[in-house]
């Protein structure tokens, strides 16, 4: 069991890490959060069928009533109606300020989940319990929020979560197509802080359908040790947290432009890395050995291209309303160097120039 202390300038909590980690629930709701009346779960279709009955078997040793409601499956969830009958929800089960909600599943879950606990009587407390690899990066740092079809994320809050509970068994049940979408955001962390966690995870993950135990703790307690020292730094995203958003810019465009749910977040993320890899040679000369990783993540699956379905003009639109852009520019982290991320704004003739040479 690995275990990181997550320091905010608004609050600390712990992130547990390993096999069985979800037995160590019970414990730490007892000892820390003992004056609950009533425990909520939030969870999708998927999950619940999976884990739901774990999780609740797990708290019955709190002695507290759990409560459960269930939610569309990924970026369906995140939607103003599924928002507004999760309040509904809490408001006819009489959840109150001594209630805690539980965010069960993966990062679309966690951030509705969030989202609800953070607005719900002007914010209650909530614990999130990743299912996925994807989580890994969203379950930390308390950035919560749901969807708007001219934007992801753009209606949310900083609400900072009492505890995280990674169990490694959960992701034994996710699809490949997961396990990539979640693949990329830590290749994501490497490539904005740690070269050699870059460089470990390109010689040893070949084969995203043979990742073992020990290389999942590794690259999950690296993942999150990299965002937990970003995070106490700067919490609500006024500086270097914006270098979490590697490869999100031309990302949140792409996937949002092939409809929520259509196309991964990881899968769309690691187009958006491939774009700024390549801005970031042009702009400020990056030294780095593309055609490589181009080869590697496309052995792995990943599509590295912009679909062509999609109008340059309408991404640069979507990329322009990004929440890191400020002044009608797109604004991009770009890379000097493995593990040195940097802001620049970009003119649009150089960006859709980019886009073309990426059909």
């Amino acid at each position: 069991m690995e275990s990181i202390q997550i320091k905010t300038a608004s609050k600390q909590y712990p992130v547990l890490i390993g096999k069985k980690a979800i037995n160590e629930l019970p414990e730490l709701i007892t000892h820390e959060l003992n004056h609950l009346n009533k425990i909520l779960i939030i969870t999708d279709e998927k999950v619940a069928a999976l884990h739901l009955q774990t999780v609740k078997d797990a708290l019955i040793k709190t002695g507290k009533p759990v409560l459960h409601h269930v939610v569309p499956e990924g970026e369906h969830a995140k939607t103003f109606d599924v928002f507004y009958e999760c309040q509904s929800f809490c408001l006819t089960q009489q959840i109150n300020r001594k209630s805690l909600i539980i965010a069960l599943g993966g990062g679309a879950v966690g951030d509705l989940a969030g989202f609800v606990a953070a607005t719900f009587m002007r914010g209650i407390p909530f614990i999130q319990v990743p299912t996925t690899l994807l989580a890994h990066d969203s379950a930390v740092g308390g950035k919560v929020a749901i969807n708007h079809p001219l934007g992801k994320n753009m209606i949310g809050a900083f609400h900072q979560p009492e505890a995280v509970i990674y169990d490694l068994e959960f992701l034994m049940t996710l699809p490949l197509k997961e396990l990539r979408s979640g693949f990329a955001e830590v290749i994501k962390h490497s490539l904005i802080a740690d070269n050699e966690l870059y460089l470990w995870l390109k010689s040893n993950i070949v084969d995203l359908n043979d990742i073992t135990d020990e290389q999942f703790l590794t690259m999950i307690t690296k993942g999150i040790g990299i965002k937990a020292k970003i995070v106490e730094e700067d919490e609500k995203e006024n500086g270097i947290r914006a270098f979490l958003n590697f490869g999100h810019t031309l990302g949140h465009a792409v996937e949002g432009s092939m409809g929520y749910g259509n196309f991964t977040h990881g899968e769309s993320v690691l187009i958006g890395m491939v774009y700024a890899l390549k801005l970031s040679r042009k702009k400020v000369d990056l030294d780095f050995k593309l055609d490589e990783f181009i080869d590697w993540v496309s052995s792995l699956g990943y599509q590295i291209t912009i679909p062509t379905r999609l109008e340059h003009a309408m991404l640069l639109e979507l990329m322009k309303t990004d929440k890191k852009s400020v002044n009608d520019a797109a604004t991009f982290v770009l890379l000097n160097e493995v593990g040195s991320p940097l802001l620049m704004d970009i003119a649009d003739s150089e960006l859709i120039e980019e886009m073309a040479e990426m059909i």
